[in-house]
């Protein structure tokens, strides 16, 4: 829980605020960019929230955020209506699961929802809440893992739901040794007639992607949009493998069409299929720059 003896005094006076232990991971300004903003090396509330939608947003910010580092001066007494809102819809079969993990650095996680058994995309917190739902939406057939690093509360879902793990075998750690699927190589692989993961190495050795309906990308932490510069781009002071490697995987995905990438960190960006080929060009003229 957030103290409010903790409260930053970058926060506006009201009911809502971010105290000391946030980490900055930027979940509540990209959920909530109306409400929260960063300052200093921290997140805070600019503008208490402002109509219902307002609030609303800002409870889910406060619901996922990874270090419980928002809180309220009041109780709310909404909490529960943005308990029950996860997974929030980003497509017709898409999800945001919300209930990020301190142990992956606050990435986010996703939910598709198939009719033959849905894939959980990188792995959320272990939240009650957010399990109900998805035993309500049909429980989780994968439990997809696009890397090493935000592997999270991995085992809790695999032993509740008895889902199937797919990471990388260059990813693989102490922590998932037990993966039920682990890949190998670096051609593409059909999990389904809809659904094609990538090999990706680069930000780590064995990171992929997950391509859904030629339309959405689930990138990890391969490709993000940056609000700051208004581009797509790889993380280059968070590349712990190789930047020349990175270059050239990236560079593989001029090969497919997706309107949509939805990383685990940065911003989504979506797009028309030709846009999308256009920021991603850009992507790779950048890091072609970038030593």
């Amino acid at each position: 829980m957030a103290h409010l003896t903790q409260r930053r005094p970058e926060n506006v006076a009201g009911d809502l605020y971010v105290d000391r232990t946030c980490i900055d991971c930027d979940t509540c300004r990209w959920m909530a960019p109306a409400v929260f903003r960063r300052e200093g090396e921290q997140s805070a509330v600019f503008h208490q929230p402002a109509g219902s939608a307002e609030r609303l947003s800002a409870l889910q910010a406060l619901l996922a955020c990874p270090t419980a580092s928002i809180g309220t001066v009041n109780k709310p007494s909404d909490i529960q209506a943005a308990q029950s809102s996860f997974p929030i819809p980003i497509t017709e079969t898409v999800y945001h699961c919300g209930y990020h993990a301190e142990s992956a650095y606050g990435a986010a996680s996703y939910l598709i929802q198939r009719r033959e058994g849905n894939i959980l995309v990188d792995s959320p917190r272990f939240a009650p809440p957010l399990v109900k739902r998805l035993e309500a939406m049909g429980g989780v057939r994968y439990l997809y893992l696009t890397h090493r690093d935000d592997v999270a509360d991995h085992q809790k879902y695999h032993d509740h739901f008895g889902c199937d793990r797919i990471l990388h075998a260059d990813d693989i750690t102490e922590n998932t040794r037990c993966i039920e699927t682990p890949l190998s190589g670096t051609d593409p692989i059909s999990l389904a007639p809809d659904l094609t993961i990538l090999p990706v190495p680069g930000h780590t050795q064995g990171h992929t992607v997950l391509l859904y309906r030629n339309q959405v990308l689930f990138s990890g932490d391969h490709l993000a949009w940056s609000e700051q510069m208004q581009q797509l781009i790889a993380f280059r002071r968070a590349c712990w493998y190789s930047w020349p490697m990175l270059l050239n995987s990236m560079k593989t995905l001029l090969n497919y069409s997706f309107e949509w990438v939805l990383p685990g960190h940065g911003r989504r960006y979506h797009a028309s299929a030709a846009a999308m080929q256009q920021a991603l060009q850009a992507c790779i003229a950048w890091m072609e720059r970038t030593p």
